[in-house]
């Protein structure tokens, strides 16, 4: 695109290419960031009950009781998002599961 001058007019053309210039930025940036966006694969048990509102007490009590897998490396102890998706799954319950 040219170099506009202080006394030179704007035409309708120079706002379009202007406009598709901008546009063609964004999607670049757009891209760039989606490209560089990674699944996170493995959350840490603050997270997790961070997300699900438990208590430490509570997260450990389902996991010893094994309702959630779980995987420890060293002192630090991470459980997988897709487990707890399917976790939720199983135990969902509908108005015609209600067992008084």
């Amino acid at each position: 695109m040219e170099k506009l001058r202080r006394d030179q007019l704007v035409t309708l053309e120079d706002l379009e290419g202007l406009k598709l210039e901008l546009l063609d930025s964004m999607e670049k940036l757009i891209r760039a960031k989606f490209r560089d966006h990674k699944v996170k694969r493995w959350m840490k048990s603050a997270e997790v009950r961070k997300l699900l509102g438990f208590s430490p007490g509570k997260l450990q009590s389902i996991r010893q009781s094994g309702i959630l897998p779980y995987t420890q490396i060293g002192g630090n102890i991470y459980y997988d998002p897709e487990d707890l998706a399917k976790l939720f799954n199983d135990k969902k319950r509908f108005k015609d599961d209600f067992q008084p």
